[in-house]
């Protein structure tokens, strides 16, 4: 009896304090969506820019690579001017020299738009002093090489000036490259929008990329930094995929299946927004077949627009067009986490 009591005392404690404890609340386990495959359309001389939202699954605009030159941004602060790097642009200041005279391209330093998207590292520079409330420009003259149009030809040169930066609108000169043909133009900022698009080819024409909050990845050609077997840079012009430069990051995967991957992986990864992390090595091109093959063991964890976050795959390069195999038509699945 004794023995019994003694066991009804040093239990009855555990049983008390452990009632006063509420169960443990049941988490509602992250529901992935569903996957989705899709093709957009570079074709097979990649003319094509496609700007590509994850959250609808669709492209949601598609430019003409070509058409365009200048990239004015147009962010509240921003001032930066970049160049249509899908077309092998660069760009080089002519020191001492003066617009609408030919110009003299002895000694040029030639710069690229870097891939990256270092906004510190344009190639067109700061163009300007700050004068009290004004952005006035510091009359650099700048010789523009428009690259190469979708067929390989040379687009030309043209001589720019940007004179100002005012109430919202940008003022600038071009001429062609022996001072001929100036003319002066000026590109109104749009609020939704990362940069306001200008063609020196066709000024009057009304280009712009899709709304900032509307585009997640753009599919395009870009101008990129190579390098030798022995370390020296060269600009190269490759396909792939760039990043929305104001709201998505991206992480990269090449250990985990595609399957595994869930969302608790996905949220514990590192992630960049530098803006060519996806690129182009996604796919390698064997010289010896004239194809390319892509690595679909490479998982992209993209965080879009929303917040939202995205594992994704590329899976094929080409189309079968009639009796061959077309490429330019980049394949992916994706999903959800």
């Amino acid at each position: 009896m004794l023995r019994l009591l003694l066991i009804l005392l040093l239990t009855t404690p555990v049983l008390l304090i452990t009632s006063c404890f509420k169960e443990d609340e049941r988490v509602t386990p992250h529901e992935p969506g569903s996957y989705v495959t899709d093709t957009v359309a570079l074709t097979d001389n990649y003319k094509n820019q496609v700007y590509y939202s994850l959250f609808d699954s669709t492209a949601v605009q598609t430019n003409n690579k070509d058409s365009w030159d200048l990239g004015f941004e147009s962010t509240p602060r921003g001032w930066r001017v970049i160049l249509n790097s899908s077309c092998f642009m660069k760009s080089a200041y002519l020191a001492g020299q003066q617009f609408g005279t030919p110009a003299d391209t002895v000694g040029a330093v030639w710069l690229f738009n870097p891939s990256d998207g270092s906004a510190d590292s344009v190639a067109i520079g700061q163009w300007f002093t700050i004068n009290g409330e004004d952005t006035v420009g510091i009359n650099r003259l700048l010789l523009l090489d428009r690259g190469i149009d979708v067929l390989g030809n040379p687009r030309g040169f043209n001589q720019l000036v940007i004179d100002s930066l005012a109430n919202g609108t940008y003022y600038f000169r071009i001429a062609d490259f022996d001072g001929s043909n100036q003319e002066s133009f000026s590109v109104v900022k749009q609020d939704d929008v990362n940069h306001v698009l200008f063609s020196i080819f066709n000024p009057i024409a009304s280009i712009s990329e899709p709304g900032r909050t509307a585009w997640d990845l753009l599919f395009t050609q870009y101008t990129t930094l190579l390098y030798t077997d022995v370390g020296d840079p060269y600009p190269y012009l490759v396909t792939g995929v760039l990043l929305n430069p104001v709201f998505v990051e991206v992480a990269v995967d090449s250990i985990t299946p595609f399957a595994d991957m869930d969302f608790e992986k996905a949220e514990a990864m590192t992630f960049t927004k530098q803006a060519d992390r996806i690129g182009y090595d996604w796919k390698i091109y064997d010289f010896d077949a004239g194809t390319y093959t892509v690595d679909s063991d490479k998982i992209y964890i993209i965080r879009d627009i929303k917040g939202y976050l995205y594992k994704l795959r590329f899976i094929g390069f080409y189309k079968f067009n009639t009796n061959r195999l077309e490429k330019g038509y980049p394949s992916f699945e994706y999903q959800k986490l």
